[in-house]
């Protein structure tokens, strides 16, 4: 029987209008209205029809009912702007990532969550707290998406979200993140702690502008610890000794601007006159010279693993009746790629093990603490 649920969600996840599928098939809105309500069932040949517009098999209608992510479970930056169409694509991919996780969660023993809640704390002494639990002390992080994932938060990849810089949730217990792989390899480290801070403030209530505010706040302190920049900046730095320094951190030139403009480091006047000399200098747009992309250690890990049994992506994919790039989509790029008269294990991409500057390599990511998973037979 075809699944209501299921027509929805493939919908929303190419981001497209009942009126927009309507158009690319031939069937009417009502028609497809009364699909997704239940109300009416589509025959072998509409359905086939609404899987080749859709891009995905036909399969995957007849799967189980697979629950809609509540838009209020989950909180989007600047919710105003962005199309209604694009947000529910978001939320579409991160509901089929939780399938994903749930394949390996059948087949791996990962990481239990470790993440505090925190909720009407202030956001600077709660990344504070956060660093005592987790043993980080005040030295930077290495990297955020392994960090995350040490603690039992399942991060996974957005494609084809440009509008989204990331969002978070729990969902049956269980914490996510859901990280945009299209902007910088700082921009991506602040929205991993931004969403951590969304899970750590604010896992009972709704989010908001405020929210996004204190989810900020966090993410700032989280990154760079009050006392880690007084100890390692002069008062008044110019924008050469800004530059220079946020590499310690590996985070945006404008962020730890603003950063020490929070700590006192900075006067008002120091703070814009600085932000306008970073702007002609490029860095209010963009990270010129920035640091890689951070990935996913623990799905490398679990994508090695899986190979040496023989399982594909392919596999995977059919299991969850997915077309197997959307997976890949879920993972940061992680699913190998065979390359022609190339020896030895394949590469993973830049900070992952194995990988030219990984984890594993010298001058790599590394650092912090590393997930550990076990297969279960």
């Amino acid at each position: 029987m075809v699944s209501a649920s299921r027509l929805t969600l493939a919908r929303k996840r190419r981001g497209l209008s009942l009126v927009r599928l309507a158009e690319l098939t031939g069937i009417s809105t009502r028609s497809l209205s009364a699909y997704e309500k239940g109300e009416q069932r589509p025959g072998p040949g509409r359905i086939g029809v609404i899987a080749t517009k859709l891009g995905y098999p036909v399969e995957f209608f007849f799967g189980e009912g697979i629950d809609e992510l509540p838009v209020a479970a989950v909180s989007f930056r600047a919710p105003s702007k962005l199309p209604a169409v694009r947000r529910d694509a978001a939320l579409g991919a991160g509901r089929l990532a939780m399938e994903l996780n749930r394949w390996i969660v059948e087949r791996f023993e990962l990481p239990e969550p470790d993440v505090p809640s925190l909720d009407r704390h202030d956001p600077e002494l709660a990344a504070d707290e956060v660093r005592a639990r987790w043993g980080l002390g005040v030295a930077p992080v290495p990297n955020m998406v392994h960090l995350l994932e040490a603690h039992g938060i399942r991060v996974f990849s957005l494609r084809e979200c440009a509008e989204v810089d990331g969002f978070s949730t729990v969902w049956e217990g269980t914490p996510y993140v859901f990280l945009n792989v299209g902007t910088s390899g700082e921009r991506g480290r602040f929205d991993a702690a931004h969403e951590l801070g969304h899970l750590v403030l604010h896992g009972r209530r709704e989010a908001g502008p405020a929210a996004e505010r204190e989810a900020n706040r966090f993410a700032a302190a989280f990154l760079m610890p009050r006392a880690d920049v007084l100890a390692h900046l002069p008062p008044a730095p110019s924008p050469d000794v800004i530059l220079a320094a946020k590499r310690r951190w590996q985070v945006a030139a404008m962020a730890l601007t603003h950063r020490l403009h929070e700590v006192g480091v900075l006067s008002e006047w120091l703070y814009r006159m600085t932000c306008v000399e970073l702007g002609k200098r490029g860095y209010r747009a963009a990270e010129p010279g920035g640091i890689p992309r951070e990935s996913s250690q623990l799905l490398y890990k679990v994508f090695r693993l899986l190979r040496a049994d023989r399982i594909t992506a392919a596999d995977i994919a059919a299991d969850l009746r997915l077309p197997t790039d959307e997976i890949n989509g879920f993972v940061f790029g992680l699913i190998p790629t065979a390359l022609p008269g190339v020896g030895g294990a394949a590469a993973g991409p830049a900070g992952t093990p194995g990988a030219p500057g990984g984890v594993d390599a010298p001058g790599g990511v590394g650092g912090g603490e590393r997930p550990t998973l076990r297969v279960v037979r």
